[in-house]
C-alpha cells in the first residue's frame, strides 16, 4: 500500500457549528501545484483507495456514502470516475438521481435515496441526492404542487426537510454508514468558460441544456439555498467538505484526499478466522497439494 496521505486540508471542512458562510469558502486556491504533480498524487490515491475498499468489503461492518452537489459543470462526473477508477465495481456503486418519477413522488421526499443506500462493506456514491428537495425544490417551489402534500408552508418547510435530513444521517451513522458529503464549489465565471467549451465541441453538445441557463440566471438564490444547507447539515457524523472546482486537477485531488482519510480513521481489519475455520483452511491445502 502506498505511504500514508495527508489529512485532507482543514480549510474545506463545513463548520459543524452553523457558522458557514460562502465567502469564507473560495472556489480556487492559491499557489497551485503543477498538474504533473497533482497527477502523479491522484494516481498514489487511487491505488490507496483500492487497497482500502478491499479491507472495507472484507471487514462487512461499514458501509461508506459519497454525497456530490454542484452547480452545472462543476465536474461531478468526471471527479466520480476519476477518484473511483480503481475501485472494484462489485463493491461500489452510483447512483444518478435526476427528475423524481410517478412513484418516487408518491413517498417522503427521503424514500428514493434510502432505495439505493449501499450495504456494508461496500461504497455508494450519490451523484445529487435528497438535498436536491432544498436546493432545487426550494430555488422552483412550483415543483412541490406534484409531490401531493397534504401540507405546505413555505416559511417552514425548508427548515422540516433539513431537519429530517440531519435526523436520518444522524440514524444512517449510528447504523454503520459512513457519511462524507462534498459540494464542489466552482465560480459563476468558470461556469460559463465550461459551458462555452461544451458549446464548441461538437461531443460535448449532449451535454448541454438551454435549462442550464435558466438555473445559471438564478445563482444568488441557488447559493443562498446551498450556504444554507451546508451550515444546517455538517455535522462531525456526516460532514460536508466545500472543495474549491475552479482547477479540476485540484478538486479531484482533494476529494481523493477526503476519501482515503475518511477510510483510513475506520479500525477495518480482515475477519479474523476460528480454530475450526483454520483446521478446514489446513485440511483443503492438504487436499489440493496431495497427489489426485
Amino acid at each position: 500500500m502506498p505511504a500514508a496521505n495527508p489529512a485532507p486540508d482543514r480549510q474545506h471542512i463545513v463548520p459543524f457549528d452553523g457558522n458557514f458562510s460562502l465567502a469564507d469558502f473560495p472556489t480556487s486556491i492559491d499557489d497551485l501545484p503543477s498538474k504533473k504533480t497533482l497527477k502523479k498524487e491522484l494516481e498514489d490515491l487511487v491505488e490507496e483507495l483500492h487497497d482500502l475498499q478491499r479491507v472495507l468489503y472484507a471487514d462487512g461492518r461499514y458501509a461508506v456514502l459519497a454525497v456530490f452537489q454542484a452547480m452545472d459543470a462543476a465536474g461531478k462526473d468526471s471527479t466520480i470516475r476519476k477518484v473511483f477508477s480503481g475501485v472494484n465495481p462489485a463493491g461500489f456503486r452510483v447512483e444518478a438521481f435526476g427528475v423524481p418519477s410517478e412513484r418516487e413522488r408518491k413517498h417522503d421526499f427521503l424514500w428514493r435515496c434510502a432505495r439505493a443506500l449501499p450495504e456494508r462493506g461496500k461504497i455508494g456514491i450519490f451523484n445529487r441526492s435528497h438535498y436536491e428537495e432544498c436546493l432545487v425544490v426550494r430555488v422552483k417551489p412550483e415543483l412541490l404542487d406534484g409531490q401531493n402534500l397534504p401540507h405546505v408552508d413555505l416559511a417552514t418547510i425548508w427548515d422540516e426537510r433539513l431537519a429530517s435530513i440531519r435526523q436520518w444521517e444522524r440514524h444512517l451513522a449510528r447504523n454503520g454508514t459512513v457519511i462524507v458529503k462534498f459540494w464542489l464549489n466552482v465560480s459563476m465565471e468558470e461556469q460559463k468558460n465550461r459551458f462555452l467549451r461544451r458549446l464548441d465541441r461538437a461531443d460535448k453538445h449532449w451535454k448541454f441544456s438551454a435549462s442550464d441557463l435558466d438555473d445559471r440566471a438564478r445563482w444568488p438564490e441557488y447559493m443562498n439555498a446551498y450556504e444554507d444547507v451546508l451550515r444546517q447539515t455538517s455535522r462531525e457524523h456526516a460532514p460536508w467538505y466545500a472543495i474549491p472546482a475552479d482547477a479540476k486537477p485540484y478538486m479531484r485531488v482533494a476529494v481523493a484526499r477526503t476519501m482515503v482519510h475518511t477510510l483510513r480513521q475506520l479500525d477495518l481489519a480482515h475477519p479474523e478466522l476460528s480454530d475450526d475455520e483454520r483446521r478446514t483452511l489446513d485440511a483443503s491445502r492438504k487436499k489440493l497439494v496431495s497427489p489426485d
